[in-house]
């Protein structure tokens, strides 16, 4: 016998170890605990046609990101303006067309402005410039080159911070992927509460923090017309035992003094005197200096947390707040303070973004996949086994055995590299079992033709493996390169039969040539078998 035989043995052995410490969590209703701590617990993730759950396309509303900005551009233009000492009449952008107008106060310093845009705002591209009753007024376009960056940049922003929310949300396996140019499918497998996953996925979570107008009261201001520089923004309560909704106006200032960019955490905290839910926030070191210089001025004056438009709470400043923490308040439920949490954990998206299509998944759908998957694996295992041994005998099993083999590494694989099973996957699984035969076979009849030119059964199993062996590495290799392809580029469904293929393709060249080898060489060498039963 081969000196290096009881090396194979425990190679196949370790393998087949292995497999099956990688597929028992998935096959066991609950672990003990100590195998959770000392060995691997991932159970095979199913993909959303078997597990049942939700499908989503979004329309990032890129155009948005472009007229937002534009809205901080001005901002940043009015402060340049006012250092450089070129006075303006009106500043402003025109929402139905998407320009800024900038009407100077002097014509003659039309030239300084013009060197300041070189200067500083490059992107900012001049349409036109008009004279009326001695005034001047200059149109800026976005360059077209720098919006469609910037549409680029918010569908990208988008993806990236809705992965965040999504895994933070705590779905498994959940598959984000970008569709066209302005689009993203979402697929969320085993996801319960629809309306929940679509409001976390959904909301901006734009986060502001404005001054409260005390010159007038909103009610004053809706009926006799808001002062400039003002707006009004609603508080919604709801009423617990009611169900019943409130919305109190607030008078605010338009600028914000700061938003969510510098929130560094964001975490879910029960008040100790009404037991109820808060949100503390954390911010980084630019965000705790700005936050101390802005209730350090404006101590005594009531200060609006905004989100998406809608004020959460108006709380007076006491006192200056140092250490970069602040607080959220409101009539939040448990989930809702969650929720608030991870989308400003994760960040605001750049642009809206609108739920083109929306389907639902059933887990009893599902259930009927899995089962007419395993009825398909099963009846495809069963006949090939069946075939196998009636055709080739004793060979046909050696190779019926390294298929069962095959299938276990094969979920095994699925389970160690966290990857989903779908429906194409499991069709990925029926294709691998025939290539794992056809290479058995391949072996098997060069077997034959070595025992009828009188080869003794060594001889002529050794002969066979040697020269079936390129061919079987050709068409693994070939198939294995277009699985890999089909991986790379492939989406959804494809990826899903890619995956199982590749694992398939790579563990039926280990099984087919291997371990079917070590069983030969054991039943010829350690059972001295006398002839070759093929």
């Amino acid at each position: 016998m081969d000196k290096n035989f009881k090396w194979r043995v425990l190679i196949v052995a370790a393998a087949l170890a292995v497999s099956l410490v990688y597929i028992f969590p998935s096959l066991a209703p609950s672990l003990p605990t100590w195998w959770q701590k000392a060995l691997p617990s991932d159970k095979i993730s199913l993909g959303l046609d078997l597990k049942g759950g939700m499908h989503l396309v979004l329309e990032v509303q890129a155009a948005k990101a472009v007229e937002s900005a534009l809205e901080r551009t001005v901002e940043e233009l009015k402060f340049n303006l006012s250092k450089e000492k070129i006075p303006v009449n009106s500043l402003a952008v025109k929402q139905e067309s998407g320009q800024v107008e900038l009407q100077l106060a002097k014509e003659e310093d039309l030239e300084k402005l013009n060197k300041l845009l070189d200067r500083e705002f490059r992107f900012l591209v001049t349409k036109r410039t008009t004279r009326d009753s001695g005034r001047l007024t200059v149109i800026l376009n976005v360059d077209a080159k720098e919006a469609t960056k910037i549409k680029e940049m918010a569908v990208r922003q988008a993806l990236e911070t809705i992965r965040n929310r999504i895994d933070q949300f705590g779905v498994t396996e959940p598959e984000i992927r970008p569709q066209g140019d302005d689009r993203i499918v979402i697929q969320l497998p085993g996801i319960k509460d629809t309306e929940r996953a679509i409001a976390l996925i959904g909301r901006t979570a734009l986060l502001e923090f404005k001054l409260v107008e005390e010159s007038r009261s909103p009610e004053a201001a809706l009926s006799e017309g808001l002062p400039p520089g003002t707006e009004v923004a609603y508080e919604t309560k709801v009423n617990r035992e009611t169900g019943r909704e409130t919305k109190t106006p607030h008078l605010l200032r338009k600028r914000a003094l700061m938003t969510g960019e510098t929130v560094t955490d964001a975490r879910v905290e029960l008040d100790s005197q009404f037991n109820e839910p808060y949100v503390s926030l954390g911010f980084d070191a630019r965000g705790a200096r700005q936050f101390e210089r802005i209730t350090e001025a404006n101590v005594n004056k009531r200060l609006a947390i905004v989100l998406d438009g809608s004020v959460y709470s108006a709380p007076v400043i006491q006192e200056k707040i140092s250490g970069g923490k602040a607080r959220i308040t409101g009539s939040f439920t448990l989930n809702e303070a969650r929720d608030l949490a991870i989308v400003l954990r994760a960040g605001a998206l750049p642009a809206p973004v609108k739920v083109l299509e929306e389907r639902t998944v059933g887990p009893s759908l599902g259930q009927d996949s899995i089962n007419q998957g395993l009825n398909a694996v099963l009846v495809g295992f069963c006949l090939v086994v069946i075939f196998m041994a009636f055709y080739y005998r004793l060979s046909g099993l050696i190779a019926d055995t390294a298929l069962l083999l095959n299938v276990v590494i094969v979920m095994a694989c699925l389970a160690a590299f966290r990857a989903t099973l779908t429906l194409p996957g499991i069709a990925g699984i029926v294709l691998t079992i025939g290539i794992a035969v056809d290479a058995n076979v391949l072996i098997f009849e060069r077997i034959r033709e070595e025992v009828r030119l009188g080869k003794t059964p060594r001889a002529a199993v050794d002969a066979g493996f040697t020269k079936a062996w390129a061919t079987i590495f050709d068409s693994h290799v070939s198939g294995l390169v277009t699985s890999l392809v089909l991986f790379q580029f492939g989406t959804g469904p494809v990826k899903g039969f890619a995956v199982t293929l590749t694992a398939g393709l790579i563990s039926s060249l280990f099984t087919a040539v291997f371990v079917s080898r070590v069983i030969f060489d054991y039943l010829l060498g350690g059972l001295k078998m006398k002839q070759v039963s093929v």
